[in-house]
């Protein structure tokens, strides 16, 4: 009879877990799988740092036009050559998209208009952590890059 009292409680929580589980979720909500988690669209929250040099002239970035330009991936004004990144899975060539403007793997166009391309006599190099580097923009930044892209002979 003891074993009744204590087996009645115990079936009836066990009943009771079997229909809850059985509860069909309701059709607006959603479930969280591995799968629906991007990489990029992971938090992040790292720095980096980029040189532009034309010609032997150190390009700045303290003009407000190229400030806080996206939530992912930004200059500051109180860093303008520190990149920090908000967002996992982001490049090179998303981060130089965000500035006003124009970078390839063969031609620079600054913020102000002057065009700087690879030709006979002189070259667009990327340099990344001290490694040349002709695909750069292509890279995914990573905490304490350093990229630095040369213009001249």
């Amino acid at each position: 009879m003891k074993y009744i009292l204590i087996l009645i409680p115990i079936l009836l929580v066990a009943v009771f877990a079997y229909f809850q589980l059985q509860t069909p979720l309701p059709e607006n909500s959603q479930t969280l799988t591995p799968e629906s988690l991007s990489p990029s669209e992971e938090v992040a929250n790292f720095s980096a740092s980029f040189n532009i040099i034309t010609n032997g002239t150190t390009r700045i970035f303290t003009d407000p036009k190229y400030h806080n330009q996206s939530d992912d991936v930004y200059i500051e004004s109180s860093s303008p050559n520190t990149v920090r990144v908000k967002k996992t899975g982001i490049a090179w060539n998303d981060f130089f998209k965000t500035l006003p403007m124009k970078l390839t793997k063969e031609c620079l166009t600054t913020g102000t208009g002057q065009t700087f391309c690879t030709n006979e006599n002189q070259t667009l190099r990327f340099v990344l952590n001290g490694i040349e580097a002709p695909d750069a923009l292509d890279f995914e930044i990573k905490p304490n890059d350093k990229l630095e892209i040369i213009y001249g002979n």
